[in-house]
């Protein structure tokens, strides 16, 4: 309820999610049959770079920015988007920009701020629902479309938040599962990660991937060392595609610590 994602909008973990976002909606849209995504951490949707809240960390101009100056060939659809959507686009932006018109967006924000900004934002080109995106992972699935993704973006301030993940990911599983889910983690500890994925691979959950980035090797536990995408369902070509682009996110924020690098992990086969 306190996390407010304006402080991060546009750091590196944003850049590496957004553009594999972009690729599965792509992916989707594939297929000509109308599909939902749920976004269950939306945030505000959209954020004012040049604000107070993001100068204050000043973490997009090691993210967003440093890509946007290079722009890397491989990130075109990616930063087209950001250039066309004006204001730093949240994932609900990014989203709505790749949906058909025959496509839905829900999102579930349930900081009452950050919901309004979605509302006003969005107007009819989104369901807001104003909630606990675990509970509405309950509730709101399957989708009527009966094709989907889940796009799950937790700020993982709660402590219990990997089993909050793995938790609701069975649930939600359970309820739909053919839909594609794809959940952001933060690597600061390797064993908790690592207990992350066993879990998942226990789960008994077929056809799972993940993909990390890492800006260093894993030493502080206090840091952000890196991120990934659990990816359940992935599209046709996905694994190989969200290779490329977070190789060309990290390439193209230049960094350079010892241990950097991307991996791709198939915790579970087809």
């Amino acid at each position: 309820m306190n996390y407010r994602h304006a402080y991060h909008a546009g750091n590196f973990a944003d850049c590496f999610k957004h553009a594999l976002l972009v690729a599965l909606l792509d992916g989707l849209a594939r297929k000509p049959a109308p599909f939902c995504v749920m976004d269950t951490h939306a945030g505000a949707g959209r954020y004012d770079l040049s604000a107070e809240a993001a100068l204050r960390t000043g973490e997009a101009e090691a993210g967003i920015k440093r890509l946007l100056a290079v722009r890397p060939a491989a990130l075109h659809r990616y930063l087209g988007l950001v250039d066309a959507l004006g204001l730093y686009p949240g994932s609900p932006a990014l989203i709505r920009a790749c949906l058909r018109r025959e496509d839905r967006l829900v999102c579930c924000e349930l900081h009452p701020q950050e919901a309004a900004e979605l509302r006003r934002g969005f107007g009819r080109a989104a369901e807001v629902h104003q909630r606990s995106g675990w509970e509405a992972m309950r509730a709101l699935l399957p989708p009527r479309e009966k094709r989907g993704l889940v796009f799950i973006d937790p700020p993982f301030e709660d402590r219990e938040e990997f089993s909050n993940l793995t938790t609701a990911l069975a649930a939600a599983h359970g309820r739909f599962g053919h839909g594609v889910f794809a959940a952001w983690y933060p690597i600061k500890q390797l064993a908790a990660v690592r207990g992350f994925h066993a879990v998942m691979k226990a789960s008994g959950t077929r056809d799972v991937v993940t993909i990390e980035m890492h800006l260093r090797s894993v030493t502080a536990a206090d840091r952000l060392n890196g991120c990934g995408l659990l990816v359940i369902n992935p599209p046709f070509g996905f694994a190989d595609q969200a290779m490329v682009l977070a190789g060309a996110v990290l390439d193209g924020l230049g960094v350079t610590e010892t241990g950097a690098g991307v991996t791709l992990i198939r915790l579970t086969d087809e």
